[in-house]
């Protein structure tokens, strides 16, 4: 969407371009700021690109929920996952240090953030057999539906007339 603005003074016309979803955001992070009263994080703080927010794959087979976690950068004693009240939580910390030396100069880099993820699971899954690995940056987390939630087909007769 574009519009055409007179510029005052100048006689020229200016084009000035506009992004709809663009000022619904900032309408959406002033109504937070003013409601929170900017003590609180908004969207736009919350979607920064430097957030450490896991990407997440969800599968569902006739036997399992499987979920797949890319953690980059982070070690197993990094992350801690636990199913609670039928909730899976991983949470983690990644922390980052480099320190380089030359001649004349010094450079130190640290990152560092936390992050969790919650998801709902549903009944069928059995909690007392989930298993979780986690090799080259990837958690991966079986969880096992319950016997009862494994459903057979059943052949159904189709009668005449």
């Amino acid at each position: 969407m574009s519009e055409v603005n007179t510029k005052k003074g100048t006689g020229s016309l200016a084009p000035r371009y506009s992004d709809p979803f663009q000022v619904l955001r900032g309408e959406m992070d002033q109504l937070f700021d003013s409601f929170l009263g900017g003590g609180f994080p908004t969207p736009r703080m919350l979607s920064r690109k430097n957030a450490l927010v896991p990407h997440l794959d969800v599968k569902e087979n006739d036997t399992a929920i499987l979920i797949e976690a890319e953690l980059p950068g982070l070690a197993e004693g990094d992350v801690d996952l636990t199913l609670q009240d039928g909730i899976l939580s991983i949470t983690g910390e990644k922390k980052f240090e480099q320190s380089e030396e030359k001649d004349n100069y010094h450079v130190m880099e640290r990152r560092y953030g936390s992050f969790q993820r919650m998801l709902r699971m549903p009944d069928t899954v059995d909690d007392e057999k989930v298993e979780a690995k986690f090799d080259k940056g990837i958690l991966k987390v079986i969880l096992p539906k319950k016997p009862e939630a494994i459903r057979q087909p059943r052949k159904i007769d189709i009668k005449t007339g």
